[in-house]
C-alpha cells in the first residue's frame, strides 16, 4: 500500500489501470472467457465503476466466475472480494435447487485450485427472496452483470436493489451491465432484454441517484428481436447451427452500463 503513497490522483489511476491489464494477461483465465473480453470490455468495464485494488467489492450472482476471474485477483490486493451466490436451501424447487448447487460448488473448486488467486476470495449464500449481502454500509462497490432481468422474472428485482442500497457505504457505488431494451418491457417477458429507463427506476426506487452511464458495452448490430430472446446471440446460440454466421456476425448482446452512487 506504501508504494502509492506520494502518487497524484492521475499516477493512482495510471498504476491501478496497468494492474488490471496485467491480471488480464494472467494465466489462470479459461481461454474461453479471454476470448469474450472482446465483447465485455472488463478493463473499461471495471474502470468506468471505479474498481481498485483498495475495492471492498461484492459481485452478485458470478455464476460459472467470469468476473471473479478478474476481480478477486485485483480487488483482494488490498480490499476484498465477494461472490454473492443463492443459497440452494432457501429455494422451493427441487430443479433450481439443484441448479444452484451445482453452481456454487463449481465456483468453489475453482477457487480452491487456486489459492494463490482467489485464496482470499469469499462465497456468501443469501436467500433471493430476503437478501441480505453482508454488514450494513460495509463494501465499496456491489456490481452485477446481466443479471436484471432473471430477478424481474422472479418479481425478486426490488429486494435485490434494496439489499445492494443496504450492504453499500455511503458514497458506495452500485455497477449495472445488462442487455438492453429499445423500450420498456412487459413485467413477464423472457426476452433477457430490460430497458435503461427500467432498471434505472429500480435503482433509484431503491434510493441510489443514476451517477453516469457508458457505451463501453453498446453493440449497434444487435437488432434485438431474436426467436430465442438474447440466448440466440454468442455465447449461448440458442438455436444452435441454425444461422449461427450470422449470430457470430452480430457478437454479444446491446448493452447498458450504469454507474449509481448511494447519496
Amino acid at each position: 500500500m506504501d508504494h502509492e503513497k506520494g502518487m497524484t490522483p492521475e499516477m493512482k489511476a495510471a498504476h491501478h489501470r496497468e494492474m488490471l491489464q496485467q491480471i488480464l494477461k494472467g494465466d489462470w483465465r479459461d481461454p474461453k472467457n479471454t476470448a469474450r473480453d472482446q465483447y465485455r470490455h472488463p478493463l473499461e468495464t471495471l474502470t468506468f465503476f471505479g474498481i481498485t485494488p483498495h475495492s471492498k467489492v461484492i459481485e452478485i450472482w458470478p455464476g460459472a466466475g467470469w468476473y471473479s476471474e478478474i476481480i478477486a485477483p485485483y480487488a483482494t490486493k488490498h480490499g476484498s472480494y465477494t461472490g454473492a451466490v443463492n443459497n440452494p436451501a432457501t429455494i422451493e424447487k427441487e430443479s433450481s435447487k439443484a441448479y444452484y448447487a451445482k453452481q456454487n460448488q463449481a465456483l468453489r473448486d475453482k477457487f480452491a485450485a487456486k489459492p494463490e488467486i482467489y485464496g482470499k476470495a469469499v462465497l456468501l449464500e443469501f436467500d433471493p427472496a430476503k437478501p441480505v449481502f453482508g454488514a450494513p454500509g460495509s463494501a465499496d462497490a456491489v456490481l452485477t452483470f446481466r443479471n436484471v432481468h432473471n430477478w424481474r422474472m422472479a418479481k425478486q428485482a426490488e429486494g435485490m436493489f434494496a439489499g445492494f442500497f443496504a450492504v453499500l457505504k455511503k458514497g458506495g457505488t452500485l455497477g449495472v451491465v445488462e442487455h438492453r431494451a429499445a423500450k420498456d418491457v412487459a413485467d413477464d417477458d423472457k426476452s433477457g432484454y430490460v430497458s435503461e429507463a427500467q432498471v434505472i427506476a429500480l435503482a433509484t426506487k431503491a434510493g441510489f441517484k443514476l451517477d453516469a452511464r457508458s457505451e463501453v458495452n453498446a453493440n449497434p448490430k444487435d437488432t434485438k428481436d431474436y426467436p430465442g430472446g438474447v440466448w440466440t446471440l454468442p455465447p449461448t446460440y440458442g438455436q444452435g447451427d441454425k444461422d449461427r454466421a450470422k449470430y457470430q456476425a452480430i457478437g454479444e448482446s446491446d448493452r447498458m452500463t450504469l454507474r449509481f452512487v448511494k447519496p
